[in-house]
This record gives C-alpha cells, structure tokens and sequence, in this order.
C-alpha cells in the first residue's frame, strides 16, 4: 500500500468525507468527465463569487468525491507530476461551506493590485505549508482535517492541528512565502495567461492566428523581468498594450534609456502611450 493508498484508508477509517481540489490547465477532459458524472451538487468553481468570476467557467473544480476509486481519479493519481492539484478530507463539512474558505483565500491584494493565489496548485501549497510554522497550518486549511499532495517525488500528508472555521488573518503567513524568480515567473504566466483569454479572448485568438501564444507570453514575462517592471500596473500595461501592437512586440522606443530606472521608464513609456492614443492609433 503506497502513502496515498494508506491516506485515504485512513480518511475512511476516520469517517471523513473527501474532496478534489482539480486544476483545469491540462485536465480538461478529466475535469469535464467528474463534472457530468458527479453533478452539479458535487462541485463548485473555485472562482465563483470572486474577483476572478470572469474566469471560473475554465478555472479549477472543487469536488466533493465518494471514492478515489472513480476511474478518472486513479488516472489521475497516476500521473501526479502533471500538478493537477490535491486531494483534502473533512469532518461533516458541507461542499459550499469548504468552497467558501478556499474563496477567501484564492484573491489577494486590493483593486487594482489583484492578484489570484493558486492555492489549488500542488506546488504552491507545499510552498505554503513549508514555510508555515504547524500551528499556523489552521488559518489556511481551515475545515480540513488532512490534506494529500504530491512534491518531490513522492505523496506527502499534513495534518490540521485544529479544523474549523478560522478568519482569514489580516495579514495571511502563507502570502510571505518566499519565491524563487523561475516559480514567481511560472506564477506570472500562469496568472496572466487566463486574465488575458478570460479578458481579451477575441485579441488573443488573433495574435494565436499568427504566433505560439505561450511563447509571446512568456517572451514578455521576461521582458518585465529585464525592464524591471513588477507592480501589477506595470505588467498589466505592457501585456495589454502589447497586444494592440504591430507584430505584438514593444517599439525600440520603448527600451529603457541609459541610467533610466524601472520607475522612470515605465512612466515615459505609459506617457508616450497617452499622447499617441489621443492622437490616433499606435
């Protein structure tokens, strides 16, 4: 019996009640198939209620699961290098009351500073737990009693010192995990990918008509990382704007100047923008 074998004989031995927390990014015929087989009073979407509603129609599924033996979840448990997301277990709570804790912790920042904290991601979990002291584990996980995830290699378990109803801290421990620049980058694309075919599908069709979208993307997450450009505003512009241009790509123009900083860059750029869409279009 491998450790997630044992985990769920463990969950049901305890009487505990199981759930999915499922990425849709490269799981869409997996999340397509337990949507209709466990209907709609089986799961939510994550996003739903939040100030990422435009993109829960495509975002990760919170489900409620009878037995991990559904054919689609034992696919799953076979690829977990895929970080499709993770597997928890609770007390007699319900799915809304569950979705509503996770939905408070999904968006941080305030307007216009959003930004969404892929807390289904596996990775980012993790993350979170190994930067947290284990008395803190409660705040996060909130009425979960057990989580059950994949990192390193192999199936790893946390516990929850104290399931139940916790408010979210005002300043939340796992938000000062600290971040590699690769995985804040991964982070970066991961984020601005679904705002950007959440928010301007139609623009990003068309430039997928003549480029790989993933590559012009991630070409312009290293572009903010070059130019120094990290505020949310910042990458919001450049991402935006881009799209709207010729080829896709910024103007030589828009290159930092010799001893510019990023600040003072970013604001003769967005000027420039300014006087040019008065004047007509770039």
């Amino acid at each position: 019996m491998n450790r997630v074998e044992l985990w769920l004989h463990e969950q049901s031995r305890a009487g505990r009640d199981l759930f999915l927390m499922l990425d849709s990014d490269g799981q869409s015929e997996a999340r397509t198939a337990l949507a209709a087989d466990l209907g709609t009073e089986r799961f939510r979407h994550l996003y739903a209620g939040t100030a990422a509603e435009s993109l829960a129609q495509t975002g990760p599924l919170l489900l409620q699961i009878d037995t991990a033996r559904h054919p689609v979840i034992l696919s799953l448990l076979d690829i977990p290098d895929r970080h499709w997301g993770w597997l928890a277990s609770a007390e007699h709570v319900a799915l809304d009351d569950l979705a509503s804790h996770w939905r408070e912790r999904v968006v941080t920042g305030e307007r216009p500073n959003l930004a969404v904290y892929r807390v289904h991601d596996n990775r980012v979990l993790e993350r979170a737990l190994a930067h947290l002291q284990p008395e803190q584990y409660a705040a996060l996980l909130g009425p979960v009693s057990s989580i059950c995830y994949w990192h390193a290699g192999q199936w790893n378990v946390a516990d929850n010192p104290e399931p139940g109803e916790h408010p979210l801290p005002i300043d939340p421990p796992w938000l000062q995990t600290p971040i590699p620049e690769l995985i804040y980058a991964n982070v970066l694309f991961d984020n601005a990918r679904r705002y950007l075919v959440g928010e301007h599908t139609e623009a990003m069709a068309k430039l997928a008509e003549q480029l790989d979208m993933d590559d012009w993307l991630w070409g312009q997450i290293q572009l903010t990382r070059l130019w120094g450009w990290q505020q949310p505003e910042q990458v919001h512009f450049l991402l935006t704007q881009s799209l709207q241009l010729t080829g896709y790509v910024p103007p030589r123009s828009w290159s930092p100047k010799p001893e510019e900083d990023p600040t003072a860059h970013f604001e003769r750029v967005y000027q420039q923008v300014l006087y040019w869409q008065e004047s007509g279009p770039l």
